[in-house]
């Protein structure tokens, strides 16, 4: 299962004229399928005016009459051709195709995402931009310098060479990633700006690259369901709400974000009848690792269940769940690296609607149960993983309905918050 609600990643494979953008991204684009990730991709086309559409055919004649947006539809594809004032902006354009693993971006050096540059020896252009570049970086230079200015200051008053100012535009920026080279100075300038060089044939480390540092961390969802509830009197999971069990409202609400969907309970052959629900989904449900109850090894038993490296935790009880709580905290998991994203609020961390990295913490989880500690909020507040706390205001800026934290914990709160939705 493909999350489509997750905004794509972007990397930028940039360089100049004749430096094999094309070519390279083709072969990189068929690497990446390969091993199984969905890839989209943005070609930057630097000239004005480009169509899409043969000459003659319906939709061309469309476009040819005056429509100013024509799509074109057919069993398995779709094409949008649309005309817009000026250009796109290549974030706009990336934020238009969510759902993919990574987007692969053919120029558009100035879109402000990462880049990996491509400079060929056999290009002229490319020698002399790696000699200035190599020149930078010898000189303690940051990334990011201006190189035209530093190549007027290199050729020396009144002897500025136009060309070369012209290619010296299209150098490396401080969001240079990597440099796809075979020039000797090009690797040199890579290897002091610690920035790695490849091959301009090594598809494979490049992809590999992408896979480590840019791919989209696919996300499981785990939807804990426990077993029977003291404060409920009987099982949460099939208690009914708006006349369906409450199980099936939180797997509406957040299968849009998940990879892989768990369900963790004791109550296995009871929630059977979710396979034949949702046959698409994959539901996995996992009985508790541990015979002792309590908070910390329940999620012990989410993080062992989960296959992806990002672990999304939801109580099911939570009717007001959001999916867009869980997109919010894996972004944040990517932007910030950290081991938990977990919402904080006056009431203290929401560890059940939170955002755990499987790897990390299954291994503080056992040490903290080793130290005999049982609660959610442990592992929150460990000084031993990098834990970002989310704040009310961005919470609100993912989820601006709120209300994602309310527990129907009760037969009356279940009652009094099914009854809201009906007013």
């Amino acid at each position: 299962m493909s999350s489509q609600a997750f905004p794509s990643p972007a990397v930028a494979i940039v360089g100049r004229h004749n430096s094999g953008k094309t070519t390279f991204i083709v072969q990189l684009i068929a690497e990446l399928t390969a091993r199984g990730y969905d890839v989209g991709s943005i070609k930057h086309h630097s000239h004005a005016g480009f169509d899409i559409d043969i000459p003659g055919k319906d939709s061309y004649r469309h476009r040819e009459a005056g429509a100013t947006e024509t799509i074109i539809s057919a069993p398995g594809q779709v094409a949008r051709v649309k005309t817009i004032s000026g250009e796109s902006e290549c974030s706009d354009l990336v934020a238009s195709m969510p759902g993919h693993d990574i987007v692969l971006v053919e120029g558009y050096r100035k879109g402000g995402m990462p880049s990996i540059e491509i400079m060929r020896a056999a290009n002229a252009s490319d020698a002399a931009v790696a000699s200035v570049f190599a020149a930078g970086a010898r000189t303690g230079l940051p990334l990011g310098t201006d190189f035209v200015q530093l190549g007027k200051h290199l050729q020396g008053e009144g002897e500025a060479d136009e060309r070369l100012l012209r290619e010296l535009a299209k150098a490396p920026t401080g969001n240079t990633v990597a440099v796809i080279t075979d020039i000797p100075e090009a690797i040199e300038a890579s290897e002091i700006y610690c920035i790695p060089a490849f091959a301009l044939d090594d598809i494979t480390s490049v992809a590999t690259f992408l896979e480590k540092n840019f791919v989209r961390p696919k996300v499981s969802l785990v939807i804990q369901a426990g077993g029977q509830s003291r404060r409920m009197g009987q099982s949460k999971a099939t208690v009914l709400f708006d006349g369906r069990p409450l199980i099936c409202r939180l797997i509406d609400r957040l299968s849009q974000v998940a990879d892989e969907l768990i369900i963790t309970t004791n109550e296995g052959p009871r929630l059977l009848f979710l396979k034949e629900e949702y046959p698409d989904l994959g539901i996995r449900l996992v009985p508790d690792l541990y015979e002792t109850r309590g908070a910390l090894p329940g999620i012990a038993t989410a993080l062992d269940a989960a296959q992806n490296p990002l672990v999304a935790l939801v109580a099911c009880d939570m009717i007001f769940a959001s999916a867009n709580l869980v997109r919010a905290e894996a972004v944040l998991m990517n932007e910030t690296l950290a081991d938990v994203v977990v919402p904080v609020n006056k009431y203290g961390f929401e560890p059940f609607h939170a955002m755990y990295r499987r790897d990390s913490c299954r291994e503080e989880v056992l040490t903290l149960l080793g130290e005999g500690k049982n609660r959610a909020q442990d592992l929150c507040a460990t000084e031993r993983l990098q834990v970002y706390r989310m704040s009310t205001a961005e919470v609100r800026a993912a989820e601006p309905m709120c209300g994602c934290f309310i527990n129907a914990n009760t037969p009356d709160v279940l009652q009094s918050l099914e009854s809201s939705l009906v007013e």
